[in-house]
């Protein structure tokens, strides 16, 4: 497939890697995309800071030529079938707005960043959740950034819509730590309290470890065997 007209779609050719498929599904996205139209996946976080093969060149290009409109952080242990950390990407072929349909933005030198990683709570130990007031937090975030009569502002330590400049500046790094900054109320960071309140939740969750397997230990043994 080296020869695939979807690796031209940035106006180059740019062949993917072979061994990881996350910018072949992106450059497939836009390629199939109208003039006008968007799209919006996720991928893992390992995309957004990659350099194997020509993953850089073409996240470059990605960036240059104004393609990306808004990159998420999401928390760990959002999926059942993997434990990778991920991200959302939102794509737009037309971020100066030129469609009769459009609702007014133009942020084509402009990326949002959004850091949900604090979002969500915990099912279990193994899975979190996304509440109905998070995703709204991130949805509204974004559709406010977007929209004609916007009051966006930035939040430190979760959102930041940051120019193309300086992305560039920061090596075409997508990551959106890297742009948000941390939240106010972690500026006065006090080591002693967060190893405290770290330490107290280890020693409860190990409890717990301890009760469930004493649990199944007993169940165990209630099996009659033969």
């Amino acid at each position: 497939m080296q020869n695939d007209t979807r690796w031209s779609v940035l106006g180059e050719k740019l062949v993917p890697p072979p061994g990881n498929a996350n910018y072949a599904w992106i450059m497939h996205f836009i390629y199939h995309l109208a003039p006008t139209g968007q799209a919006g996946f996720v991928l893992s976080k390992g995309s957004l800071t990659s350099q194997t093969s020509t993953e850089g060149d073409i996240r470059k290009a990605l960036i240059e030529k104004g393609l990306i409109d808004c990159i998420v952080n999401l928390p760990t242990k959002l999926f059942l079938n993997t434990q990778i950390p991920a991200c959302l990407w939102f794509i737009s072929r037309d971020r100066n707005n030129s469609s009769p349909f459009g609702r007014g933005w133009v942020r084509a030198d402009e990326i949002l960043f959004i850091d949900a990683r604090n979002l969500g709570f915990l099912v279990n130990r193994r899975n979190r959740d996304l509440s109905e007031e998070d995703i709204n937090k991130i949805a509204n975030t974004y559709h406010n950034w977007r929209s004609k009569e916007s009051n966006y502002e930035d939040i430190a330590g979760f959102c930041k819509s940051e120019t193309l400049d300086r992305i560039k500046e920061l090596n075409y790094v997508l990551t959106p730590g890297r742009y948000v900054g941390l939240p106010d109320d972690e500026d006065d960071f006090n080591f002693v309290e967060r190893f405290t309140s770290l330490k107290a939740e280890l020693e409860k969750q190990l409890a717990e470890e301890n009760q469930l397997n004493k649990a199944i230990l007993e169940n165990l043994s209630k099996i009659k065997l033969g």
